[in-house]
Order: structure tokens, then sequence, then C-alpha cells
């Protein structure tokens, strides 16, 4: 569910019109609903109630400070996988204690930031990581906690990109060699591994690679315990996937997958920490985008916007599906195939191929659904095009929550050397 719906024929974001953001703030903008925000948090988090369960949302699925300030305000703590997110975490609001540290190359740097910081956890993933974790720690006189990330070799089922949980991934640690580290991490100063991790992959649509990866884990758990490791946490990552075609087989709901847990980890008395992101921000946000022009080709149509694939690049990379609506509604009747592109010189700068839609002229707006998760912060200034702005909503107001920086601002960042003054 989402608030992005027609009202009196005008695509509205919760109780305002997208052509009030448009004309405040140019084209093309993201859009996020504070509503959609929020009840996706509540649902997910309820789901739970009952367990010893936190969120701790994926920051990298959109980092705008406005977004993760909403959550921070709703009770959920962060996920981050760089001193960047860990300060942006920080800046919205989250307190240390509710933040862990994953990915698969933290640096020195930015691991002291973490251990002064005081964040609760590190989800560690390979073997040197843990020995440099326990180098910074003991010379500080502090104690990480740890989580060692096991792979477990499971089949996510999801786009090759996006899969993080076979053996042939670079993340985490063989679920086969886990517990001889989980025996190096014992003999460490400055290490406490008292949690088991695990993340499988992102958009998944089916439980049933979840029931396999958490199944594997529950029974190492038991073994690391009879092998005198007392395992008490438990993080079970994210990945569970979102709607993003009316058609499309719809995920299971975030009950079902509460169920599968209890049934697969109720049993081991462990905390638990879930790492949700796109299924939070997903579809709280949508791209607008202005046509520029209709162009009719010899063997196709093309649609071309004033976004590009440096605003959403999701479509050329993942080969992802989004929805693409008109804003205003009930406009021609007559539909057209089209392929959706932007102003980029690259052929895989598009949104759509193939796609019908109603005709639609220059100056039109049309909304980029269910872009609100690997959206913005994916952008880049690719052919010299300024960042996108970001706007937010809640209720009948909204606000610009990250501006789209002038030309000067962007020259400025370059620097000619002395030599060619």
């Amino acid at each position: 569910m989402h608030h992005f719906e027609y009202r009196g024929g005008v695509l509205h974001a919760e109780d305002v019109a997208i052509p009030d953001i448009a004309a405040a703030i140019g084209t093309p903008f993201y859009c996020y609903s504070s509503a959609t925000l929020e009840r996706h948090y509540r649902v997910f988090a309820d789901a739970f109630k009952g367990q010893p369960a936190r969120v701790c949302y994926s920051v990298k699925a959109n980092s705008n400070l406005a977004v993760v300030a909403t959550l921070a305000r709703q009770g959920a703590g962060a996920d981050v996988v760089s001193e960047g997110e860990l300060r942006r975490a920080l800046a919205a609001g989250i307190e240390p204690a509710q933040i862990v540290f994953s990915g698969v190359g933290k640096t020195e740097a930015e691991m002291s930031f973490a251990l002064e910081t005081g964040i609760d956890r590190f989800n560690v993933e390979s073997e040197p990581e843990l020995e440099l974790l326990s180098q910074l720690a003991s010379a500080r006189g502090l104690t990480a906690r740890v989580a060692i990330r096991v792979n477990p070799d499971v089949d996510a089922k999801t786009h090759e990109k996006i899969a993080t949980g076979k053996a042939e991934n670079k993340f985490g640690i063989s679920w086969k060699r886990a517990p001889s580290v989980y025996d190096r991490a014992k003999q460490l100063p400055g290490i406490e591994a008292n949690g088991i991790d695990v993340h499988i992959g992102s958009q998944l649509t089916d439980l049933a690679p979840f029931e396999a990866a958490f199944a594997r884990v529950a029974a190492m758990v038991e073994e690391l315990r009879a092998r005198g490791h007392a395992i008490a946490h438990i993080d079970l990552g994210g990945g569970l996937g979102i709607p993003y075609r009316g058609d499309n087989d719809v995920p299971p709901h975030p009950d079902e997958y509460a169920r599968m847990v209890k049934r697969t980890m109720g049993h081991l008395g462990c905390s638990l920490t879930f790492e949700p992101g796109r299924l939070i921000a997903g579809n709280a946000g949508i791209l607008v985008s202005r046509v520029i022009y209709e162009k009719q080709g010899d063997d196709r149509n093309f649609l071309i916007l004033d976004a590009a694939m440096n605003d959403l690049i999701r479509p050329t990379l993942y080969d992802a599906f989004h929805e693409i609506r008109p804003v205003a509604e009930g406009g021609a009747a007559e539909r057209v195939t089209y392929d959706v592109v932007g102003p980029v010189c690259e052929t895989g700068d598009f949104f759509a191929k193939g796609r019908e839609l109603p005709r639609l002229q220059s100056g039109e707006l049309v909304a980029i659904m269910s872009a609100g998760a690997y959206g913005a912060v994916q952008a880049s200034t690719y052919n010299t095009r300024p960042l996108v702005p970001e706007v937010m909503v809640k209720g009948d107001v909204f606000a610009e929550v990250r501006a789209r920086p002038s030309y000067d601002a962007m020259l400025k960042q370059d620097i000619i050397p002395s030599w060619l003054d």
C-alpha cells in the first residue's frame, strides 16, 4: 500500500497535488510519502510483536536524512555499511546502541569511528576483518560485539546482482568454515562473538529460500552452543520484496514472514534483528519527470523524459520494472507503445521498453512508481546533470529535503591545478 492516488484526475502524494510540487521545485524530482514510510515500518514491526525483535532500517535503500529521521521517530534502528551511513544515522537521531555495521570492506578508519561511537554490533564478514577489529578494539580497551555473517549457500531466486547468499558471492563466511572462525574469535581480545548474521539477497518474493537459510542458521546456532559459544543473538538481514507491478506475484506479507521466523528460530531463545530497506522505502517514493519530446521512429516510438538513467539506474542495471503513470489521468484516449527514455547519451538510458501508455505530449508529467528505494541513493551527475532534488510530503504540506545543486556549485567541486593557470 502507498499514499499516491488520483484525486479529481490528478495524482496526489497524500494530500498534495504532484503538479503543485513540480511548479515549485521543477522536474525531475523524487517525492516521498511520510505516511507510507510510517505505515510500512509499523506493519513490519508489528508482525514481530511478542518476539524479542528489533528493526534496523537498511540505510543504503534510501539515506536521505528526512527519511531516516522519519523512521527513527517510529523507533527504528539502523543497519549501515559505511562511515557515511553511520554518520547519517546519528544525524537523524538514531542512538548508537541501535546501530549495526555491515559490509564486506570496512576500513580501519571506519571501524575505529564505529568503536568510538559505541555502536551496538559489527556484522563481521571475513577473518581478516575479525583480526583487525580485535586489534582496534583491544587497543582502545573496548569490547566489540560481533555477529559473524554466515554464507549459507542458498539460492535466493532473485536477480543475480542482488543475490548475496550463494557460495560464489563475496558476502560472509562459508557456513562450513564458520565454526572454526567462532573458535578463533573466542581467543581474540576485544571481541565478544555472541551473534550470528545471515542475509541471502534482496527483493525475494518467496519464503522458501529464507526458510532454507534460516533452518541452516538455526542448526548452526545449536552446533556453536555445543562447542561452547554463547550465541544469544541472530541478525536475519532483510530482503523481503515489494510489488513493482500490479500483475506480478505479490510478495509474502510480513505476518507470513514473521510466522516462518518463529517456526524456524523460536525455539532458540535468541534476540533478533531485521534489516528491511526496500520493504519500507520502495513504494514510499516516486520519481516525477516531464515529457520533453514524443519522437516517432521507423521501428518504434520514443517518449523522451527530462529524467535519465543517472537519476534512476535500476531499469538498466537490474532490468527492473517500474510502473509509469501519467500525472494527469484521463488524457488522450489513444494508446501508444513507447520506449520511455531519458536524454543521456547511452542506449542503456531507459525506464521502460515497449510500454503501452496513453499518448503523451511535450510538457506533460509522468510518475515513475516504486522509486523510493535504490533510486536517489544511486544517482550520479553523469553528463554533468545535477542530482535530482528530493521532496517529503506529510499530509497537505511538502518540503524540499535535498535541493537541486546549481551548475556553479557543481563546477566549484573541480579544481584546476596550478600548472594550467
